[in-house]
């Protein structure tokens, strides 16, 4: 029987994503779980594996084209089967037309995923839309995510008057963006001038992104774009610390944008010009007492398949000074200074194609060791391109440890909607002056705070780093 190839939903706020590259053509042969096409969305890349073995007998979605979450992308199944040239629609009490089963059922939702966006207004979850909006007919306000909720702020536009074409109706950002160009005129088509691949699809939702969490070896596909060494928490060779990444093009060439870089541009203009007034503190560590522990536990580390880097201490330092200063762990809102419930550390990793921040989850509850194990898991995943939208969602708080590249001290731009984002030098042995006036060689860090000047002034920013300073010099079991 024909299995069909869903739109998977990448993660709780992601509701559409972007077929990026067909890994296969119409009447290829393929097996279960092996890479079908790559998905594009907002945060992440994802590569699709096949939901079934069979022969490819339609692809409705060319590449490029951007649908939501449900709707049937392709169809597998055997040779000489007869294939619809759309697929039916959905109706919108969510009644099946004509469907076509499964011929795999769907998995179980990772752990890691339900945890994902516990905190409403969290990065990448959901936020009230701007007061005076509207209400979505139930005479409740409708949900937008907090980019859709901030281009609608900027321009002052009523949310409940842009016609949404998310799931149940809700208002992405292209729909948004589309209402700002044509002056605030309608343009959404009805669901009967949709094309088909824009339509819902029917039949079980094949949700693959919860077997990339268990999936034991890369895909090949991964290994066609070198990923840079030096990423999450990674210790790299003397040779590799200054090595630069491959140049994109030729000297005297036009490189266009790709999708994570024009992604990283918006957010930084978003941030630095647009939001926050950015403020930056420095101050440096003693590492003596993080390396000494290292050093005492990093082989016990390894028999249990743990590779314990620094990154794991700064993670678990700055985790604990969040706890005791919870007005850094916090977003701006025009109604007050919301202060989350979780402490969710973002570590900021530098692939070849850009930056990208997966979020430790709950780190102030997590012992070093299980930190380090999460450092670890995100850094393949990371270097294989194997991140979901959910590892890079709900971030609290984020560190870049730019030393990995050689560099002293950066002054980073804040993740937003966070309040403070700290940047890690490298750790150098520097001469240094103790207290009894006696000079000693010691491994020291610049520990670089860039901060939200409307949430927080230069004491409590201060107060803050000096908490993660006293823990890393005061390191012990």
């Amino acid at each position: 029987m024909a299995t069909q190839v869903i739109m998977p939903q990448l993660g709780e706020s992601v509701v559409e994503g972007t077929v990026g590259r067909w890994l296969k053509k119409e009447g290829d042969l393929i097996d279960a779980y092996e890479g079908l096409l790559e998905v594009e969305s907002d945060k992440v890349d994802s590569e699709i594996p096949s939901p079934a073995s069979g022969t490819i007998l339609k692809i409705y979605v060319p590449e490029g084209q951007t649908v939501r979450a449900g709707t049937v992308l392709a169809i597998i199944g055997q040779p000489g089967e007869v294939v619809p040239d759309a697929p039916a629609p959905v109706s919108a009490h969510g009644d099946e037309q004509a469907p076509v089963p499964m011929a795999a059922p769907p998995l179980s939702p990772s752990p890691q995923v339900e945890r994902g966006g516990r905190n409403e207004v969290a990065p990448g979850g959901e936020a009230p839309a701007p007061a005076g909006g509207g209400t979505n007919g139930k005479g409740e306000a409708p949900r937008v995510s907090p980019v859709v909720a901030n281009i609608a702020a900027q321009h002052g536009i009523d949310v409940s008057q842009v016609p949404g074409t998310g799931q149940g109706g809700r208002v992405t950002k292209k729909d948004i963006l589309a209402f700002i160009e044509s002056g605030g005129v309608a343009t959404a088509k009805p669901a009967a001038e949709l094309a088909p691949w824009e339509q819902p699809g029917t039949g079980d939702l094949f949700k693959p992104t919860d077997d990339l969490y268990r999936r034991p070896t890369p895909s090949p596909l991964v290994e066609r774009g070198r990923r840079n060494e030096v990423a999450l928490g990674g210790e790299a060779p003397p040779d590799h610390v200054h090595a630069p990444p491959p140049a994109p093009g030729r000297p005297g060439e036009l490189v266009p944008h790709t999708k994570l870089r024009r992604k990283i541009a918006e957010h930084m203009v978003l941030s630095k010009l647009k939001t926050a007034p950015h403020v930056t503190t420095v101050f440096e560590a003693d590492m003596s007492a993080v390396a000494a522990h290292r050093a005492a536990h990093k082989d016990e580390f390894a028999q249990r398949g743990i590779n314990l880097t620094f990154t794991a201490y700064f993670v678990a330092a700055t985790a604990r000074a969040l706890r005791m200063h919870p007005l850094v762990n916090s977003t701006w809102m025009e109604e007050g200074i919301l202060l989350h419930a979780d402490v969710n550390i973002g570590v900021a990793v530098a692939l070849d194609e850009g930056l990208i921040v997966p979020v430790i989850k709950q780190a102030d509850e997590m012992s070093l060791a299980g930190i380090a194990r999460a450092v670890n898991d995100l850094a393949q995943r990371a270097r294989a391109g194997q991140l979901v939208p959910d590892d890079v969602a709900g971030g609290t708080f984020t560190i870049t440890n730019h030393g990995v590249s050689g560099s002293l001290f950066a002054t980073p731009i804040i993740n937003q909607p966070q309040t403070g984002i700290l940047g890690v030098g490298a750790i150098q042995k520097r001469v240094v002056v103790l207290d009894n006036d006696m000079m000693a060689i010691r491994p020291m860090v610049y520990l670089t705070l860039t901060f939200d000047h409307r949430v927080l002034d230069g004491a409590s920013a201060d107060w803050f780093v000096a908490e993660i300073k006293k823990a890393l010099e005061g390191w012990s079991a």
